[in-house]
C-alpha cells in the first residue's frame, strides 16, 4: 500500500511546489500584470494538456454551430482565459464592489436589498464562468453575507494553498458534501444566505437537459428553496477587459408551484441550467469546458 501511495504523494509535492512558486511569483505582481501572464502562460500550456482533447470535444458537441477552426479558437481563448484565473488567487482580496479601483462592476444592486431584507434567507448561485472565486463578493460587500460550498481540489496541499488565498476575505465556506450539506441546512434553517457553484457533474443528482444532452445535475438550488420557501437569485460573473469584471445579481428565479415534490425540483432544476446554458451561450471562451460534464 505504501508503494502504490508513492507516486501520487510524489505528484501531489511536484504540483504544490509548482503551484507555490507560480502563486508567490504572481502575488508579488500588480494584479494586472499577473493576470496578463496568466493568460499568456495558460495559451501556451494548455493546449498541450491531455485534457485540451475533452474541451475541445464537449465545445464541439455543445456548440455544433461552431466550425472546428472556431472551436479550437474557442478553446484557445478559454485556456487564457483560466490561465487568468489562476494567476488572480493572490489577488483575490483585491477585488471589490465598493471601491472605484476594485475592478468590479455590479449590477442589480437592488436585487442584494432584496435579498438583505428576506426573512427566509436565500440562495444564491453561479457557475464557473468569469473567476467564479469573486461571485459572491457582491453579496459579502453589500451586507448580504452567505455561505459559500465549495469543492475541494484533488491535491490536498493545493487545497491548503488555495484555502490560504481565500482565507484574504472573509467570506465563510464550507466543503461540498455532508458537512456542508448540514451547514446549508443550518444556514437557511436560521434564514441566512448560502452560495453555490451548479455547473458540475453530480452523479448523486438527477439527468436534466444541459445544451441539448442529459447531464447529471445537482438539485441542491431547487431541493433547499423549496424546503425552506426561500427565494433564489442567479449571479452572473463576466470578464471584460483583462482583470475587470461585471457581477450580476437577476431578478428572482421562479420555483415551480405545481406538480409534486419530484416533478417541482426537476422543473427548477431544469430552469436553473437553462440559465446556466445562456450565459455560457453567450460567452463560451469563459466557461470551464473540462469537466466530465455529460456521460460519454
Amino acid at each position: 500500500m505504501a508503494r502504490a501511495g508513492l507516486p501520487r504523494t510524489a505528484r501531489h509535492v511536484c504540483e504544490a511546489a509548482a503551484a507555490y512558486a507560480f502563486l508567490a511569483v504572481l502575488g508579488a505582481l500588480p494584479v494586472g500584470w499577473a493576470s496578463a501572464l496568466g493568460a499568456a502562460l495558460g495559451g501556451l500550456i494548455g493546449p498541450l494538456l491531455p485534457v485540451h482533447r475533452r474541451g475541445l470535444d464537449n465545445l464541439a458537441r455543445a456548440l455544433p454551430e461552431l466550425s472546428p477552426p472556431e472551436v479550437r479558437r474557442c478553446a484557445h481563448r478559454m485556456w487564457r482565459h483560466l490561465g487568468r484565473v489562476a494567476a488572480e488567487y493572490p489577488h483575490i482580496h483585491r477585488f471589490s464592489v465598493e471601491r472605484p479601483d476594485g475592478r468590479i462592476e455590479l449590477v442589480g444592486r437592488h436585487h442584494l436589498e432584496e435579498a438583505r431584507l428576506s426573512a427566509n434567507g436565500g440562495i444564491f448561485f453561479a457557475g464557473h464562468i468569469g473567476n467564479w472565486e469573486i461571485a459572491a463578493r457582491a453579496p459579502e460587500q453589500t451586507g448580504v453575507p452567505a455561505i459559500a460550498v465549495y469543492r475541494e481540489a484533488n491535491n490536498p496541499i493545493v487545497d491548503r494553498l488555495i484555502k490560504r488565498c481565500r482565507k484574504t476575505i472573509s467570506q465563510r465556506r464550507v466543503p461540498k458534501g455532508a458537512d456542508g450539506t448540514r451547514e446549508m441546512v443550518r444556514a437557511l434553517s436560521a434564514g441566512h444566505h448560502v452560495a453555490l457553484l451548479v455547473d458540475q457533474k453530480l452523479n448523486t443528482g438527477i439527468p436534466v437537459p444541459f445544451f441539448g444532452r442529459d447531464a447529471m445535475t445537482g438539485t441542491a438550488v431547487a431541493t433547499f428553496a423549496l424546503r425552506y420557501d426561500c427565494p433564489v437569485w442567479p449571479v452572473r460573473v463576466e470578464r471584460l477587459a483583462g482583470a475587470n469584471f461585471r457581477i450580476t445579481v437577476y431578478p428572482r428565479l421562479a420555483m415551480p408551484e405545481e406538480g409534486t415534490r419530484e416533478e417541482r425540483i426537476r422543473a427548477g432544476t431544469i430552469a436553473v441550467n437553462r440559465v446556466l446554458e445562456g450565459w455560457i451561450r453567450e460567452r463560451p471562451d469563459q466557461w470551464l469546458w473540462l469537466h466530465r460534464r455529460w456521460p460519454d
